[in-house]
């Protein structure tokens, strides 16, 4: 399946039977609670048709002075009498009690089913690669990840719970009906079914619909997202009202699907109203004759009356029933088309572990595209021996972030070998291959918690001995002893809280304790300003001792003490050595960029 989550159509919408065997799985744990509602729906659903039954001796016997004979009982009409409203009001006392059951056996399973679905889809998520990120808006995989489970999961045992029930109920009620008079019977019966054939007119609409709220509920989230993680941006620029203009039209579009399914569906109330008073009107009208033919009882004709009034509530019922459970399988069909998501990285069958760096890292011949047809990456060819730290610089775009990424396989190459110790990269099990890599990004990315709970990211397991050297490698030690909590300050989402240079040195102390072999610095220091960025470069050479270093840098100035250069640009090796030694070559990339930087920093200073 594809990566790309083009829009929330579901092609298994409508296979039932299909969607019934995926979701069969999350049922099976709580089978025995799922059953025992089912069962309790059954009496719930009987028991207007006891009431409506009991109309009959009521009108017959109690109201006209006559005995009943039940099951060759004969029953006076005192004691029918007293039994009749008494057991009315059993019957509503067993009926709260099974509704509150039936409830709550409802709600358990729901939410412990939504709870399954979630935990598995969230570990889909998390085992696809980064390029599935890439083409996805945070919107899209929020609504499709978050709010489809819970929709389908939770849903599922009510709307079958509600189809038992009101199933049983019209079962119940048709039964009394038929036992009252089998001729009104198939008035009531006939003109009821007749009311109900709109609802399987508007399945393929209730559809279309859902899938189209779907996609501006996706759009909506991620306009959110991106005022609240842009929000800098947006008052910089004065993007207010581009914003607000955006977020209005997305709700008048929300708006006018939801007015279009009403339209649709809403005049089905007043249809089915209309059809059923004329169901009424014919049986009153033949009741009547029945009546006064003898053909029938006064209570006989108030207990049918009274069940194909109460008929219409369940029919009603069953109509929106039917709507739900497929807004359900929409949103089933939605979820499972997640799980048949497979990640693009994945391990070799028996892939070897890799334990350190003993020789070289190799790029051959490598050739790298995001997009097909559109090169990153041409003909790349690059050696690095163990311990030795190669800086990769160029023009913006030139493929640099795009090397190191392809190190702990983000993302595969095209065509080429990158090798760890002579090991080609697709061999190397990927979990033991990310293990010997640490990242310090630009921009990295701290999660709610603590700073201690950010650092032991990478090395849960860490003494405090470990921490605290980390701690004091990173140059973290003196900003910690200015907080209140310490290194267990909470620094809150994306590490908010805290400054470019101290989320920096964080990030490197989380770096330093993964102690990895080797080591990407992806424009580490480029965000920072001259102070900031003389204290995170000390942390930094403490990073960098003994490993093998990978090194993005915007600021040329920092990277002199690089073994060696590495000049990229569209995508190709064009330069190869030394500071000293691409300084010494005639118009060269490296000592043109260098140049330039230098003549601009003397204007700044100017």
């Amino acid at each position: 399946m594809e990566y790309k989550l083009k829009d929330t159509l579901s092609k298994d919408a409508f296979r039932y039977g299909y969607l019934v065997n995926k979701i069969a799985p999350f049922l099976k744990p709580h089978i025995g609670r799922i059953v025992l509602n089912m069962i309790i729906a059954i009496p719930l659903g009987l028991l207007d048709a006891v009431v409506a039954y009991a109309l009959k001796p009521y009108m017959d016997c109690v109201i006209n002075g006559k005995s009943w004979e039940f099951a060759g009982i004969s029953i006076e009409q005192n004691l029918l009498a007293l039994i009749i409203p008494f057991g009315i009001v059993l019957f509503a006392l067993v009926q709260g009690l099974l509704k509150y059951t039936n409830n709550y056996l409802t709600d358990w399973t729901g939410n412990k089913i939504s709870n399954s679905l979630k935990v598995e889809l969230f570990r889909k998520l998390t085992s696809l690669d980064s390029k599935f990120y890439d083409i996805n808006s945070s919107g899209i995989v929020l609504t499709r990840f978050f709010t489809d489970p819970e929709t389908a999961s939770k849903n599922i045992i009510n709307t079958i719970k509600s189809f038992i029930m009101t199933s049983f109920g019209i079962v119940g009620l048709v039964c009394v009906l038929l036992y009252n008079s089998w001729k009104l019977a198939i008035i009531g019966v006939g003109i009821m079914a007749i009311a109900i054939t709109p609802v399987t007119l508007i399945r393929k609409k209730i559809k279309k619909v859902s899938n189209a709220t779907m996609v501006v509920g996706g759009d909506m989230t991620t306009n959110f997202n991106e005022t609240f993680a842009g929000n800098k941006i947006m008052t910089a620029y004065n993007l207010q009202k581009l914003q607000n203009t955006k977020f209005e039209h997305q709700i008048k579009e929300q708006f006018d699907l939801t007015i279009s399914l009403t339209k649709r569906v809403g005049w089905m109330s007043p249809i089915m109203y209309f059809i059923c008073s004329i169901g009424i009107a014919l049986v009153m009208f033949y009741g009547n004759h029945l009546i006064i033919s003898g053909q029938m009882t006064a209570g006989s004709f108030a207990s049918f009356v009274t069940s194909l009034l109460l008929l219409y509530k369940p029919v009603k019922d069953l109509g929106r029933t039917l709507t739900d459970l497929q807004t359900t399988f929409v949103a089933l069909g939605r979820v499972f088309e997640l799980f048949d998501l497979v990640p693009h990285i994945k391990n070799k069958e028996n892939a070897l572990k890799m334990s350190g760096l003993k020789s070289s890292i190799d790029f051959e011949h490598v050739y790298f595209e995001y997009e097909e047809g559109v090169p990153v990456l041409k003909d790349f060819t690059l050696h690095v021996n163990k311990g030795e730290t190669i800086a990769l610089v160029g023009n913006s775009g030139g493929g640099k972030s795009t090397t190191v990424n392809l190190l702990p396989r983000f993302y595969d190459i095209k065509s080429g070998a990158i090798k760890f110790d002579n090991v080609e990269i697709k061999d190397i099990e990927i979990n033991s291959l990310r293990d010997n890599i640490s990242f310090v990004f630009q921009d990295n990315f701290l999660f709610s918690g603590t700073i201690r709970e950010n650092i032991l990211m990478g090395k849960e397991d860490a003494s405090d001995f470990e921490l605290e050297t980390v701690v004091k490698m990173a140059h973290l030690d003196e900003f910690l002893s200015t907080l209140e909590n310490g290194i267990d300050t909470y620094v809150g989402e994306r590490g908010a809280s805290l400054s470019g240079g101290q989320r920096q040195r964080v990030a490197i102390a989380r770096a330093m304790i993964k102690n990895a072999p080797i080591v990407i610095l992806d424009e580490a220091t480029s965000a920072l300003d001259n102070e900031s960025e003389a204290i995170v470069q000390k942390a930094l050479d403490n990073l960098m001792q003994n490993k093998t270093v990978f090194v993005i840098a915007h600021r040329l100035s920092t990277i002199n003490n690089a073994d060696r250069i590495a000049v990229i640009n569209e995508g190709e090796l064009v330069e190869l050595g030394t500071h000293n030694e691409l300084m010494t070559i005639a118009d060269g990339n490296y000592k043109h960029l260098y140049e330039m930087q230098f003549k601009n920093q003397q204007l700044m200073n100017a």
